[in-house]
C-alpha cells in the first residue's frame, strides 16, 4: 500500500514510480512517466500542472492522493490516455476538453503558432483555416494568439465538432472561430476573393497502414478515423496538397504535419519543393508549402 506522501514533489515521485513500474504507452500529452504524474497531481486538487510546479514542496492532500491512486490504477488497466481518464488536455499552457469524440491534441503546430512563427502569414484582418480541426485546439489556439483573424475550424467528423464547439464556448471564441463541418475541400465554400485563406494548418490522419497494425494500445482508444493515413500514410495529404493552392490567397501557405512519415512523404512529392520546421521535436514532423509551389 502507498503511504501518503509528504509533498507535491512526493506524491510525484510516487506516481512516477507506479508508471514506471507498468506497461503504459506516453505521448498522450504527457511525454514521459514524471510528466504526466505532474499533470495527474495537479488536476486532482485542481490546478495547472504548471502552477503544481510552484507548490512542490509544499504539503500534498491525502485525499487527493488516494485519488490520484485510484486513477493511475485505471489508467494501467485500461490502457486509456490520462487525458479520456480525466477529460482534459493542455497544449502550450492552454486547457481543453477532452473526450473519445476527438483525438487527444498535441499537435507541433502548437508551437509555432504560440511562438510567433507564422507571422508573415497572418496579417490583420486575414483568414485561417485549421483542416481536421478534432476538438477545435489549434484554431482556438490561432484566436487566442492572432485576435485580429477570421479563423475556420473544419472536420469530417461531426462528434468531434460537437466537442470542438465546447471548447470555442468555453473560451468565448463562438463569434470570431467558424465550424464547418466538411471531408476535406468538398464541403467548405466555393473559393472565391472573399473567402481564400493567407493560412491554412492541418494535423490531418497521417499513420501509415504498418505502422497502424503495430500501435500501442492507447491509440486504439482514439478515433480510427483521426489516426489512419492509408498505405503510406499520404492518403488525405495527396488530397490536402492536390487541392489548397484553389483556397489560398497569393503569398499564403500551407502547414501540414507528417509525425515519423518524413521518408514517405519524400517519397510521394519527390518534387514539391516545402520548408521544414523546426519544432521541439525535430525538423522533419512540421512542413510548410508557399502558394506559389503548390501544384495548379
Amino acid at each position: 500500500m502507498e503511504e501518503d506522501p509528504q509533498s507535491f514533489d512526493q506524491a510525484i515521485d510516487q506516481i512516477t514510480e507506479i508508471l514506471n513500474g507498468s506497461n503504459v504507452y506516453f505521448g498522450h500529452g504527457a511525454p514521459e512517466a514524471p510528466s504526466e504524474a505532474l499533470w495527474l497531481i495537479a488536476h486532482c486538487v485542481g490546478i495547472s500542472p504548471v502552477q503544481a510546479l510552484d507548490h512542490l514542496d509544499e504539503p500534498y492532500d491525502a485525499v487527493a492522493f488516494a485519488k490520484a491512486l485510484k486513477i493511475v490504477e485505471e489508467r494501467i488497466k485500461t490502457r486509456t490516455p490520462l487525458a479520456y481518464l480525466l477529460k482534459e488536455a493542455w497544449l502550450m499552457g492552454h486547457c481543453f476538453e477532452c473526450d473519445e469524440r476527438s483525438i487527444i491534441p498535441r499537435s507541433f503546430i502548437a508551437e509555432l503558432i504560440t511562438q510567433g512563427d507564422l507571422d508573415d502569414f497572418l496579417p490583420p484582418d486575414g483568414k485561417a483555416l485549421d483542416l481536421c480541426t478534432g476538438n477545435g485546439s489549434l484554431a482556438i489556439l490561432l484566436s487566442l494568439n492572432y485576435p485580429d483573424i477570421q479563423v475556420c475550424a473544419s472536420d469530417i467528423d461531426l462528434n468531434a465538432l460537437a466537442l470542438a464547439q465546447k471548447n470555442i464556448l468555453s473560451y468565448e471564441l463562438s463569434e470570431v472561430i467558424e465550424i464547418i463541418h466538411s471531408d476535406l475541400w468538398i464541403d467548405l465554400p466555393e473559393p472565391n476573393e472573399e473567402n481564400r485563406f493567407d493560412l491554412i494548418i492541418c494535423n490531418p490522419p497521417y499513420v501509415n497502414q504498418t505502422t497502424m497494425q503495430k500501435l500501442p494500445a492507447e491509440y486504439l482508444k482514439e478515433p480510427w478515423l483521426a489516426l489512419d493515413g492509408g498505405e503510406d500514410g499520404m492518403t488525405l495529404i495527396r488530397k490536402i496538397i492536390q487541392d489548397a493552392k484553389n483556397y489560398l490567397n497569393e503569398r499564403g501557405a500551407l502547414v501540414i504535419e507528417i509525425g515519423n512519415e518524413y521518408d514517405n512523404f519524400i517519397n510521394a512529392f519527390p518534387e514539391l519543393e516545402v520548408q521544414w520546421l523546426e519544432v521541439s521535436s525535430s525538423n522533419r514532423q512540421v512542413l510548410l508549402i508557399l502558394e506559389e509551389n503548390l501544384p495548379q
